[in-house]
């Protein structure tokens, strides 16, 4: 695999973990998340990061495009989150944390682990 596929799947692992992390004293309450600023600001900041590598990715493969599910709907996250700031949902966003990030984080695992063996 390409080095710069792979470390941008590493960022996105990275980035995942960094989400998870937020929440590993204090349970996952929509209420809380949507009233503390930094907290969401720190996700967006994230989802941003993720979005973009995986923009990377498929740029640079498209292949990628089959292998992360719903890769173009990430990536326009990402575009929204820098562009249209002001039109972020908290909820759409924690949708993404609860529904979304588990399934994604699977499939980087496993595209990883493929690729480094």
């Amino acid at each position: 695999m390409d080095e710069r596929i792979l470390k941008w799947l590493y960022d996105i692992k990275i980035s995942i973990k960094e989400i998870d992390g937020f929440f590993k004293n204090e349970k996952k309450d929509f209420f809380e998340y949507q009233n503390n600023l930094m907290l969401k600001r720190a996700i967006e900041r994230n989802l941003e990061i993720i979005g973009e590598a995986i923009n990377r990715i498929i740029t640079r493969d498209e292949k990628f495009t089959e292998r992360i599910s719903n890769a173009k709907g990430i990536i326009g996250l990402r575009n929204q989150v820098i562009h249209a700031y002001d039109n972020i949902s908290d909820e759409n966003i924690w949708s993404i944390l609860t529904n979304h990030l588990p399934k994604l984080s699977i499939e980087i695992d496993a595209i990883i682990k493929e690729e480094e063996f």
